[in-house]
């Protein structure tokens, strides 16, 4: 699976651009502040229809469009998957709305496959990337809210259904709060909250046998990259937080990774609505859903010991990098297809000889997009074999080797 061409409107500091990319390792070099991540966020944003930086949609627009009746931004992209050529493309419609006696701008976002409209949900994983940027040590040293929010988008990757049933999780848990709130103030029963439970331990349960599954697989690909990167110092492994069986006061069951997770979805099923019945009380009182697998969470624990808590900031990104490497052989087995790998700058906090490790593991990659600031991180012959891109003032262009050579 590669990339051969990406047009981008409006979309953050670029007003207009086109670029056809290869599918082997690019390379962009460029100062701070030129675009280079942005290109990157281009790509993972055709992929997940999500930032991996912008909370909000509206920050994606180039300040510029404002200007325009009609203000929008657009990301497309070429791609060729299982030897077939599509065309995906995201637009960001900026719209005047009514709202009582006002008018309110909102934005409107639409994605066509081959011209052909899709629900945004529906065009989730049709390209296939892998992305590591310096923010991503939150990912272990963060909030669990990013750790589910990884394992999430990393199965709507190569899981339509996990995708549509997360959506289907959200609606019914918002509206479940919504009587909540109503039950604790008296203007609703509480026996109205069954429905909502059978509804929400339905699409909960296959969340969790996933998330479950993709643990497993991930804890098994990481351990010989981690190992690899910490020449044998540390050892790692996966452990999933699973609130349903902490409610039910049976911790063992929470590591119960592994084994066939799909054919017991049933039974994880009966656990959440035994789980949600012992914490109807609770959820009343408070007016929220308090268990399920939006309260779960995922550990990294180095020998033995949780790497959120105790291990330092450099053990901590080693553990993301490893992840992320893991993530690309998870997603290959599942897919048949090497996913695009997306790194931004990742070289400058790695010391010589794990430099030189990752960049021998992302050579076997199909198309690999890196950014950096400067090309001595990388050696000589990895460069000979990688395509060079300058990236100056919003502007992309191929860097000659000869000007490479004088500078």
């Amino acid at each position: 699976m590669y990339l051969s061409h990406l047009s981008l409107t409006s979309f953050r500091n670029y007003t207009r651009l086109e670029i056809d990319l290869p599918a082997r390792i690019n390379v962009l070099v460029g100062e701070n502040a030129q675009g280079k991540t942005n290109l990157l966020e281009a790509i993972y944003y055709l992929a997940t229809t999500k930032s991996p930086l912008a909370s909000l949609d509206r920050q994606l627009i180039n300040w510029a469009a404002d200007e325009e009746v009609m203000p929008y931004a657009r990301v497309e992209g070429v791609y060729t998957r299982a030897g077939e050529m599509h065309t995906i493309e995201a637009t960001l419609l900026k719209e005047p709305r009514p709202r009582g006696d006002s008018v309110v701008m909102t934005f409107r976002r639409q994605v066509r496959l081959d011209g052909v409209r899709l629900r945004t949900l529906d065009a989730v994983g049709k390209l296939n990337v892998v992305l590591f940027m310096p923010e991503d040590i939150s990912l272990v040293s963060g909030s669990p809210g990013g750790r589910r929010r990884y394992l999430d988008i990393t199965l709507c990757q190569i899981d339509p259904l996990y995708c549509r049933s997360l959506s289907q999780y959200n609606r019914v848990m918002s509206q479940r709060n919504a009587l909540l709130r109503q039950i604790r103030e008296r203007a609703a029963r509480a026996d109205e909250l069954e429905y909502w439970d059978q509804q929400l331990s339905a699409h909960g349960a296959y969340l969790l046998a996933r998330r479950l599954w993709a643990v497993d697989q991930l804890g098994q690909d990481v351990q010989p990259i981690h190992k690899d990167l910490t020449g044998g110092r540390e050892q790692i492994a996966l452990q999933y937080v699973n609130s349903i069986m902490e409610r039910l006061g049976d911790g063992e069951l929470q590591l119960a990774i592994g084994g066939d997770l799909l054919g017991e979805r049933s039974e994880w099923e009966g656990r959440f609505r035994q789980a949600l019945r012992a914490a109807r009380r609770e959820e009343i009182a408070r007016g929220v859903t308090v268990v399920g697998p939006h309260r779960d969470d995922l550990r990294f624990l180095l020998n033995g010991v949780d790497a959120t808590i105790y291990a330092s900031r450099g053990q901590q990104r080693t553990v993301t990098l490893a992840i992320k490497l893991a993530e690309v052989a998870f997603m290959r087995r599942q897919t048949g297809e090497m996913p695009v790998l997306l790194l931004d700058d990742f070289l400058s906090e790695l010391d010589r000889k794990r430099c030189e490790w990752v960049l021998q593991a992302i050579s076997r990659a199909q198309q690999v997009l890196i950014t950096t600031t400067d090309l001595s991180y990388f050696r000589n012959d990895f460069l000979a074999s990688a395509v060079l891109w300058r990236v100056a003032e919003r502007v992309v262009s191929p860097l000659e080797r000869d000007s490479l050579a004088t500078s």
